[in-house]
């Protein structure tokens, strides 16, 4: 009686375009660039038309919140910059923690914009409300920039948190490890731009008096 030989071990090989995901990555970084690059054409071009009311405006924001914020956002970089060169160590514990630490400070930067505008809003300082409109257009439309490119900005660092989360998750299951940290780098480029993007952000709305 003859037994049949063993089937053959097939290896199945995964292909991993990672220049096509880091250059698709580097594209849509681009046409947020773009979108908030707008933004700051239009604001550009409102404040040389009303220099004098936007300068009275800013004067009514919080300068430290602003800058505490701005600390903030540039520990997060680090930490999220530190979180893949650990990994690429193969030191993925260590991944994880700066990960969660990167998490903690985005959440503490959110709490620290919910006070913030919670203490324009209990002043009457917020769109379309009665104390704004009886104001001067220049301090409206200042105002209205405001909540629109911070507000829009904080929506970035909201899907930028769960984009990490989802990263610790992925670095805790294997899926992303020291071999392949691709996921991980686009992540971490999603992040530098949201906190690039409030660097230009910060001295434009509470430095410039």
């Amino acid at each position: 009686m003859s037994t049949a030989a063993p089937s053959p071990t097939v290896e199945v090989h995964v292909h991993r375009d990672d220049e096509g995901s880091r250059m698709g990555m580097w594209l849509f970084l681009f046409t947020e660039l773009v979108l908030f690059g707008g933004m700051f054409l239009v604001y550009a071009v409102y404040r040389f038309k009303y220099p004098l009311e936007f300068q009275l405006a800013s004067t009514q924001l919080d300068t430290f919140v602003g800058t505490v914020n701005t600390i903030i956002l540039l520990t997060s970089s680090l930490t999220v910059a530190l979180s893949i060169a650990a990994l690429q160590k193969g030191r993925k514990a260590m991944a994880q923690m700066l990960v969660g630490m990167t998490l903690i400070l985005a959440l503490a930067f959110l709490v620290n914009k919910y006070f913030e505008w919670s203490h324009k809003i209990a002043l009457g300082i917020y769109p379309k409300s009665p104390d704004l409109l009886n104001k001067p257009p220049g301090e409206i439309l200042y105002f209205g920039l405001y909540y629109t490119m911070t507000g829009l900005h904080a929506l970035h660092v909201v899907i930028g948190m769960g984009i990490l989360l989802v990263m610790m998750v992925f670095v805790s299951r294997g899926t992303v490890h020291p071999g392949h940290t691709t996921r991980l780098e686009a992540g971490g480029l999603y992040w530098h731009l949201v906190d690039l993007i409030w660097i230009f952000l910060f001295p434009l709305f509470y430095l410039l008096h």
